[in-house]
């Protein structure tokens, strides 16, 4: 019987090994994936090259429909004089819809920048008569909704002993703007509500990242129409891209342990499933955007008023969602 040694056995090795100091971390907490998606999409800017390219395929394109309705039209009548009127007609209507249309979408941008515009004439106003022409102007964009008429009544009531225009201007905003940001908030906390959903129960490629971007362009417009600003299909566009570009600017639409603190307190995120803890963060991410959406849409910035937390409005939107228990 051979007595096994007493002494360790070492093993030379010809090369040294890693030093798992230099392993990459493991990624182990969500991180938002869909609305950085999201925010990838409605912030990407085309090339010159490819704005040329299609602006040049978009006149070839309509160049070629109207001499092809043209040519069926004046062949039609021709042949026929009372089908080619008809045609003509529809031609006409087509047209007219078309200018509707377009008429539409100027209004559309137009109340957007009047929006714009009076958040710089609050931001800028110093003296009594500023403040009092930003919110007569106020009062005249809010004078023919029926559900703001007691806030206008109650404004006009209380304006009259104001004699300062920083109160003037916060009476404004508590009186006029209050409604409508318990309006906003309740759109927010939906719109993170579904995100969030969506992302912790739907395991299927690409669906978390559609329904953030719906639920998000949903929002935001709905928040514009809240404020006045209802925009169409180019205006809600061009709002969605000002307010994705501001919170890519600002680094908000990355998530760090603020984020993680906020909306799970202690070791919760830990418990949570992966999926639940995305879920989590894309609602968290939603709500940001949701918060940028309303300093954008909002006639007076915020002053008198308390600026929506991101954790508060998380909060209630996951209510019945997430347990927050720590045991």
């Amino acid at each position: 019987m051979i007595d096994a040694p007493k002494a360790p056995v070492l093993i030379e090795m010809d090369a040294p090994g890693a030093n798992p100091a230099e392993a990459h971390p493991i990624e182990d907490r969500p991180a938002g994936a869909a609305m950085t998606a999201v925010a990838a999409i409605a912030t990407r800017q085309p090339s010159r090259l490819a704005r040329w390219f299609w602006g040049s395929l978009v006149a070839l394109i309509s160049f070629g429909l109207s001499v092809a309705a043209y040519d069926f039209v004046a062949g039609l009548i021709a042949r026929n004089p009372v089908l080619g009127l008809m045609a003509l007609g529809l031609l006409g209507l087509i047209l007219l819809i078309c200018l509707i249309i377009l008429f539409r979408e100027w209004a559309a941008l137009a109340r957007l920048s009047r929006l714009d515009g009076l958040q710089h004439a609050a931001a800028s106003a110093e003296t009594m008569d500023d403040a009092r022409a930003v919110t007569d102007r106020l009062v005249r964009l809010y004078k023919a909704r029926s559900e703001m008429d007691w806030a206008r009544q109650r404004f006009s009531d209380r304006k009259a002993d104001v004699f300062d225009a920083d109160a003037l201007l916060a009476l404004a905003e508590t009186d006029l703007l209050a409604p409508l940001d318990r309006a906003a908030t309740r759109e927010v906390e939906a719109a993170a509500r579904q995100v969030a959903t969506v992302t912790a129960l739907v395991p299927i490629a690409l669906a978390d990242v559609i329904a953030a971007l719906t639920a998000n362009l949903r929002m935001i417009r709905r928040i514009a129409t809240i404020y006045g600003g209802r925009g169409g299909t180019l205006g809600s566009w061009r709002l969605v891209r000002a307010v994705f570009s501001h919170l890519v600017a600002t680094g908000a639409v990355a998530v760090g342990d603020d984020m993680l603190g906020s909306v799970a307190g202690g070791g919760i995120l830990s418990k949570l499933s992966r999926r639940f803890g995305e879920g989590l963060i894309n609602g968290a991410l939603t709500a940001r955007v949701g918060i940028a959406a309303i300093e954008v849409c909002r006639p007076l910035p915020f002053a008198a008023a308390k600026r929506p937390s991101v954790s508060a409005l998380v909060s209630r939107a996951v209510t019945g969602l997430f347990d927050r228990k720590e045991g």
